[in-house]
C-alpha cells in the first residue's frame, strides 16, 4: 500500500477550522449573529468565514434572505457531519481531565438581570465560595450550554429547556414606580400620566399596562399612548427622570425604591413567571456548578415578599430581594 492511501501517512484536504467552526454554529442557530456570540467574534468574522468555505468548496451553503439565513441542500447534508465530529471532540477532550471542577464556572443570564442581580451580588460569591471562580456571561440570546459558552444559566420562562436540569428559583412581580415628583398617589391619577412601555422580546410574558389596568379595574387611562423603548433599563431611566410611569419589576428596582429616587405609590402588583437555574446533568456533577447553584439559592431564598406602598409612596425595603431578569 502506497504511504499516502494509509490513514496515518496521508494528508487530510481540509478547509480550515474555523470557516468549518463557524459554519457549524451558524447553520446551528441560522444566524451569523448568534453564531458571532457563541464563537467571541464578530457576525463580519463569522460571515467571512463562510464565504471563504463557500469559495473553496464551490457551491453555496446558506441562502441569504432579508433578515434570515437558510441552508441549502449542499448546507443540510455538511452540517450534522460537522456537529457530530465537534460534539465528539468535546466528549474526546472533556474525557481526558478526571478533575470534577474547572478554572472558572460561567453564569449566562440576560443583560438586565445580569446587571441589576447578579453583579451586585458578585460580593456574597466570593465571601461564600472563596475557592471558585465567577464569570458572568450577559446575552439575551439563547445559549447552549453544551457548547461550552457558559455552564450555568438563568433564564425568565418555563421553557422547555431539553435535555437540561431546569429548577425553579424564585418568581418575578411587578408594580407601577414613577418619580416622587410626578405626584402620582392613585390609580385616577394616570388618566393623563405619560405611560413608559418596555417592549419585551417574548412578548406573551410581558407585563404589559393593558394587564394592570384591567386588574386594577383602572377606567379612562389611554394603555397604548406613551413613550417605548427596546431596553428595559432605559424605560427605568426614563422613570426617574421623570419623563412618565412605567410597570418594573420591583424587585430589580429595589435600590432606586430605597433611595426614594423611584416610589411604588400602589398596587395591584402582577405576578410573574418564574426564573430557572439550568445545566447540563454533566456540569451538575461537578462541585463548582453545585456551588453556583447553592449561591443561587440562597440568593432567592432572602426574598421576603413584595415590597408594599408605605405612606407617601416611598417603599419600605424589609430586607435584600432576587427577582430578576
Amino acid at each position: 500500500m502506497d504511504a499516502t492511501d494509509s490513514p496515518v501517512g496521508r494528508r487530510r484536504r481540509l478547509p480550515p477550522l474555523a470557516a468549518l467552526r463557524a459554519f457549524e454554529a451558524a447553520a446551528r442557530h441560522l444566524s451569523f449573529r448568534c453564531a458571532a456570540e457563541e464563537l467571541s467574534v464578530t457576525p463580519t468574522a463569522i460571515s467571512h468565514q463562510i464565504r471563504l468555505l463557500e469559495r473553496l468548496l464551490g457551491l453555496p451553503l446558506f441562502e441569504r434572505h432579508v433578515r434570515r439565513v437558510s441552508l441549502t441542500p449542499a448546507g443540510a447534508q455538511l452540517l450534522p457531519v460537522l456537529r457530530d465530529g465537534f460534539d465528539a471532540f468535546e466528549r474526546a477532550i472533556a474525557g481526558l481531565s478526571p478533575q470534577s471542577r474547572r478554572s472558572a464556572v460561567t453564569v449566562t443570564a440576560t443583560a438586565f438581570f445580569t446587571a441589576r442581580r447578579l453583579i451586585p451580588a458578585l460580593g456574597d460569591f466570593q465571601a461564600r465560595h472563596p475557592g471558585f471562580e465567577l464569570r458572568l456571561h450577559a446575552s439575551d440570546e439563547p445559549v447552549d450550554l453544551r457548547r461550552g459558552v457558559a455552564d450555568v444559566a438563568v433564564r425568565y420562562g418555563g421553557g422547555p429547556y431539553p435535555d437540561l436540569v431546569s429548577e425553579p428559583l424564585f418568581r418575578e412581580r411587578f408594580g407601577v414606580v414613577c418619580s416622587p415628583a410626578l405626584g402620582i398617589r392613585a390609580p385616577a391619577d394616570l388618566v393623563g400620566a405619560t405611560l413608559i412601555h418596555a417592549e419585551w422580546r417574548r412578548r406573551a410574558l410581558q407585563p404589559d399596562w393593558s394587564r394592570w389596568c384591567a386588574r386594577a379595574g383602572a377606567a379612562g387611562v389611554d394603555t397604548t399612548a406613551g413613550l417605548r423603548f427596546t431596553d428595559e433599563s432605559h424605560a427605568i431611566q426614563a422613570a426617574i427622570a421623570g419623563h412618565g410611569v412605567a410597570i418594573a419589576s420591583l424587585t430589580l428596582v429595589r435600590d432606586e425604591l430605597a433611595r426614594g429616587v423611584l416610589v411604588h405609590p400602589f398596587g395591584p402588583v402582577l405576578d410573574g413567571e418564574e426564573y430557572r437555574f439550568l445545566t447540563t446533568p454533566e456540569n451538575l456533577a461537578c462541585e463548582d456548578v453545585q456551588a453556583v447553584r447553592a449561591w443561587l439559592e440562597a440568593l432567592a431564598v432572602q426574598d421576603v415578599g413584595t415590597p408594599q406602598p408605605a405612606p407617601g409612596g416611598r417603599v419600605q425595603a424589609p430586607g435584600r430581594f432576587v427577582h430578576g431578569r
